[in-house]
Order: C-alpha cells, then sequence, then structure tokens
C-alpha cells in the first residue's frame, strides 16, 4: 500500500439509534455487539492486514 494512504476510522456520534444501548457513558463504538471485542476493536481488526498502526486513524466529535 502507498506510503500516502491512511485509513480513517469515523468514530463521532451520540449513538440514538443503538438507545438504550448506547449512552454518553458508553458510545456505541465500545459496545459488544459481536463477540467479545467492541466495535472499534473489529474495525482495527479489518485494517490492520492493510495499513500499519501508524497509518490508522481515528475521527471522533467533539463530545
Amino acid at each position: 500500500m502507498s506510503e500516502h494512504y491512511y485509513a480513517v476510522i469515523m468514530a463521532g456520534g451520540t449513538g440514538t439509534r443503538l438507545w438504550p444501548l448506547s449512552r454518553k457513558r458508553r458510545p456505541k463504538q465500545a459496545l459488544r455487539l459481536i463477540g467479545d471485542r467492541t466495535m472499534f476493536q473489529h474495525a482495527v481488526d479489518r485494517l490492520a492486514p492493510l495499513f500499519p498502526p501508524e497509518r490508522i486513524l481515528v475521527v471522533t466529535g467533539e463530545e
């Protein structure tokens, strides 16, 4: 993969459609919906074979 490419995980949002599972203290990215890993961990797992860790960026909201 080119050294100019980055992977971006968009982890913002309030998760209102997943309420009551997702709340302010437990955002949807931190939920374990499939197995024992969070949604965030699953996203990183899918990107890891394609990008080194320093080329995986996480974008979140202000809150």
